[in-house]
Formats: structure tokens, C-alpha cells, sequence
């Protein structure tokens, strides 16, 4: 069981209940996923002007709404191959856009090692995403690794809150990779298992 797993199973008693209430709102689960993704374009534009910690508090306000959209198509009793995608692909819309507000923070102020650590925290959270993607048009999966995106969140928001970006960035920077080579890694045993019945 992965750590989002985990996390998803420990808080449940909270988010099906929550799940429930904006499901009886009327509310659907792609529009829930959408108005995350706006409030994280909002956040973004926070961080861009500078308002790290307010910038902060709004990434983590956002976060509980990965984990309720899933939470409420289950609870309907529709969820749907198109919703997980839509799930998956803003997310990393949402990350993205997060970067890319501190690499105009940064850049703002002419600090070109931080704009090269933006780059290479998205570099590594885009390919931890692609790298299980690509794996399972393989045949196989791989959820393994350091930060995935819930462990990158658990960073990223406290730091930002306490206005500490650099230390979110680098962390990400390294450890996004890190897991990114670690999803490698195990993609490489399973083919090997594939291929010859045991991991070479």
C-alpha cells in the first residue's frame, strides 16, 4: 500500500462525509477538479507577486480537493475511466502552474540558480507522473518512490506557509528525480521479469 493509499484509508471517515455533502450540493466531481485547478492558478499568481505564505495557504486549502472528486464519484457510483483522466492530467496542470509561479517570483528578482531549481523540481514531478503513465501503456505500474505527489505536497505547502520556497524547490528538486529514477529502476525489473521470468 502506498503512502497516498495510506493517507486515502486513514482520513476516510472525513472524506465521505464531505464527499457526501457537496455531492448532495449537486455538485459533480470533474467540477470539483476543475475549481482546484483554478484555485491553484490562484495560488500561483500569489506566489508570482511575491505573497509566498499566502500563496501557501491557498496550495494547502487545495490540496484535500484531490482526494474528495475521486472520494465523490465513488460515492455516486460513477466513477469513470474519463474522470480519473481529467483527475490526472489537473493534476499536474495544478503542479505545474505552482512552479510556475515561483519561477516568476524568481526570476523577478534575477535569481538564476533558484529559476534552474524551479526547473529541475518540475522536471522531476513531471517525469514521476510520465514515467508510471508510460509504464502502464507497458503493461506494467509503478507507484513507488520517494515524493510522489502527495509526499511533493507535504513539502511544498508547509514551506511555502513559513515562506521558506528554496527549501521546497531544492527538496522537490532532488528527491522528485530521485523517485523518478527509482519508478526507472523497478519499470526496468518487471520488464527483466517479463522477459525471463525472474528480475536480472
Amino acid at each position: 500500500m502506498t503512502f497516498t493509499d495510506l493517507l486515502r484509508k486513514r482520513f476516510k471517515h472525513i472524506l465521505d462525509p464531505a464527499a457526501a455533502f457537496l455531492n448532495s450540493l449537486g455538485l459533480m466531481p470533474n467540477t470539483v477538479t476543475i475549481a482546484g485547478l483554478v484555485g491553484n492558478i490562484g495560488a500561483a499568481y500569489l506566489l508570482a507577486t511575491g505573497h509566498i505564505t499566502w500563496g501557501g495557504i491557498v496550495v494547502l486549502l487545495m490540496g484535500p480537493i484531490d482526494a474528495l472528486d475521486g472520494t465523490m464519484a465513488r460515492l455516486r457510483g460513477e466513477p469513470t475511466k474519463f474522470g480519473g483522466f481529467v483527475d490526472s492530467v489537473t493534476d499536474r496542470y495544478s503542479e505545474l502552474v505552482i512552479f510556475l509561479g515561483l519561477l516568476v517570483f524568481f526570476l523577478q528578482r534575477q535569481d538564476w540558480l533558484s529559476c534552474v531549481g524551479v526547473f529541475l523540481a518540475t522536471a522531476g514531478s513531471v517525469m514521476v507522473s510520465y514515467i508510471r503513465a508510460r509504464a502502464q501503456s507497458a503493461g506494467m505500474d509503478t507507484k513507488v518512490g520517494l515524493f510522489t505527489r502527495v509526499e511533493r505536497f507535504l513539502v511544498l505547502a508547509p514551506c511555502l506557509i513559513f515562506n521558506l520556497p528554496l527549501i521546497a524547490v531544492w527538496a522537490i528538486a532532488l528527491f522528485a528525480n530521485i523517485t523518478a529514477f527509482q519508478r526507472i529502476w523497478h519499470v526496468r525489473q518487471q520488464a527483466y521479469e517479463q522477459m525471463n521470468g525472474k528480475p536480472k
